[in-house]
C-alpha cells in the first residue's frame, strides 16, 4: 500500500509524518500567535491512520521572515490556495481559537470554488463567527499583551519569562489578535458541513452560549462538547481525551 510523503512543498501546509494513502485527512489551524509545531504531537499520535496536515501562518518559525497578514479574509484566501490540492480526499478541519475562524472562512472558499465541503468542522475554544466582543487586546502595550497570554495560560511560562523570545513572538501575536478582533461575519453566513464545537467550561473567551451559536452557521448538524474544568487551552491538559473526540467524529480507530 502506498503512503503519503512526510512533507509538502507549498508555503502554508506542513505534514510531519507519513500516512497511508487514501486515509482521511485532518487539517489543523493554529491559534493566535500559534505555529504549526503546536500540532506536531497530534500528527505523531494519529499517524499513519490519519493524514494530518497543519497550517503554518507567515511570520513564525520557518516563515519568520515573511510579512504578517492581519486580516482573516486574506489569511483564508492564502491558506485555501495551498490547501485545495489536498481536497482529493475527505478533509476534516480542526481549528483552535483564531484557527476555528480561519477554518470556517476556508470552508466558505471551498464552496465558492465548487470543491467538496469539509467532512466536518471542529471549532475549538472559539465563539460563533457572528458573536463578537469589543476586545482590543492588539492595541495594548507589550506588557498588556503578555498579561493576556498569562490569563489564557496558552504560552509556556518559561517563554513568558524569556524577554528575548517574547520580543520575537509579540509581533505575530499582536498581528493575529488584530486579525481576529477585527473580523466580522453576518449571522446568515453558513457552511454546508456538520460542525462540532469543543470548549472548556471555564474558558474566559467563549461562553457556552457563544459556542452553541455555531449552529447558526451551518446547514448541517451542530453539536457541542464541553470539557469540564477546562480553560481556553483545555486541549493541552487532556490531549488523549481530545484526540479520542476528534477521531470518533472522523470515524477512525487509531492504533494504540
Amino acid at each position: 500500500m502506498t503512503s503519503t510523503a512526510p512533507s509538502t512543498s507549498n508555503q502554508y501546509i506542513r505534514r510531519y509524518h507519513t500516512a497511508l494513502a487514501g486515509t482521511p485527512r485532518l487539517v489543523c489551524f493554529p491559534h493566535a500567535g500559534g505555529s504549526a509545531s503546536f500540532y506536531f504531537p497530534v500528527s505523531q499520535a494519529l499517524a499513519p491512520d490519519i493524514d494530518v496536515l497543519v497550517v503554518q501562518y507567515p511570520g513564525r518559525q520557518d516563515r519568520r521572515k515573511e510579512p504578517l497578514i492581519d486580516t482573516i479574509a486574506e489569511l483564508a484566501d492564502r491558506v485555501f490556495e495551498d490547501l485545495r490540492e489536498f481536497a482529493d480526499e475527505p478533509l476534516t478541519f480542526f481549528g483552535h481559537s483564531m484557527g476555528a475562524t480561519v477554518a470556517f472562512e476556508v470552508a466558505r472558499r471551498m464552496a465558492d470554488a465548487g470543491l467538496p465541503a469539509p467532512a466536518r468542522l471542529i471549532a475549538s475554544a472559539r465563539r460563533a463567527p457572528s458573536r463578537t466582543r469589543t476586545d482590543r487586546v492588539h492595541q495594548k502595550d507589550d506588557e498588556g499583551l503578555i498579561t493576556e497570554l498569562r490569563r489564557l495560560s496558552g504560552t509556556d511560562s518559561r517563554v513568558l519569562g524569556n524577554e528575548e523570545i517574547m520580543r520575537l513572538a509579540i509581533p505575530s501575536i499582536r498581528n493575529d489578535y488584530k486579525a481576529v478582533e477585527t473580523y466580522r461575519a453576518d449571522a446568515g453566513v453558513r457552511i454546508d458541513c456538520p460542525v462540532t464545537v469543543f470548549v472548556g467550561d471555564d474558558d474566559p473567551t467563549t461562553t457556552l452560549a457563544e459556542a452553541a451559536a455555531w449552529s447558526d452557521h451551518t446547514t448541517g448538524t451542530c453539536e457541542l462538547q464541553v470539557f469540564p474544568g477546562g480553560g481556553h487551552f483545555y486541549l493541552a491538559d487532556r490531549p488523549k481525551e481530545v484526540l479520542d473526540a476528534i477521531t470518533r467524529r472522523m470515524g477512525v480507530a487509531v492504533a494504540g
